[in-house]
């Protein structure tokens, strides 16, 4: 692709979500620069509480994985079903915040880059929430493949993303132009970083994900998120 993403942006990526640890939960409570409206705002919450009651429906159980498990918001639900819960995250001051949030005996913690990192067994259940979109297109493909070979056959996943919606985010960031994987993210201090955020079509990522071996149901809320779940072939 003429637009592949350098290792520049994807280590600025990383440094981004290191020093955004502990204002990253200000995005998903709509507080500071997320705060856009009490109708935007009422809107979040209602279709964020709509993918919750899927994903407990969808019932991640056995021993699941966690990729990107950040701050914990989605871990304290997983946890509730898990028999056991690997959560793999680069950043070690997420880890640390996610560990004092869930308190939890069935949870183990590495510390790894995700695009390198391979995992010693397979799961019976994965989970992503907000990773996906952070995926460059070039690797996506590979993405998909190496999740499907994390899963044990049978084994069951569960994503959750962002649709392309400009009051999502803060309201001193801007999406990236159609077809560009990099975004300026800014932190509450005012430095910027290079990530990357693509928004995933959901019929391509259904295509995508069955040719890795994964079958997807995916659906959209209204405003603000892209949500699948299915098996692994």
């Amino acid at each position: 692709m003429n637009n592949s993403v350098s290792l520049h942006t994807l280590q600025d990526m990383q440094a981004y979500y290191r020093a955004r640890a502990r204002e990253y939960d200000e995005w998903f409570y709509r507080q500071g620069r997320y705060n856009r409206s009490p109708e935007a705002n009422a809107r979040w919450f209602a279709e964020a509480d709509e993918v919750f009651a899927a994903l407990d429906s969808f019932l991640p159980d056995g021993d699941v994985l966690e990729l990107a498990p950040g701050t914990g918001i989605w871990t304290e639900r997983l946890v509730r079903t898990a028999k056991s819960l690997t959560a793999v995250d680069a950043a070690p001051e997420m880890i640390e915040l996610n560990r004092a949030r869930v308190a939890s005996a069935k949870v183990s913690y590495i510390q790894a880059d995700l695009f390198s990192w391979q995992p010693e067994r397979s799961y019976d259940s994965v989970f992503f929430g907000f990773w996906l979109s952070h995926v460059p297109l070039e690797r996506l493909d590979n993405f998909l493949h190496s999740v499907a070979t994390m899963l044990r056959p049978g084994g069951k996943l569960f994503f959750v993303d962002s649709r392309r919606e400009p009051s999502s985010t803060a309201a001193d960031h801007q999406l990236p132009a159609q077809g560009d994987q990099v975004m300026i993210r800014k932190l509450n201090d005012g430095r910027t970083f290079e990530i990357v955020k693509n928004f995933c079509d959901p019929t391509d990522l259904a295509t995508r994900a069955k040719i890795a071996g994964l079958n997807l149901t995916i659906h959209e809320t209204a405003t603000y998120f892209l949500y699948g779940y299915g098996t692994r072939s």
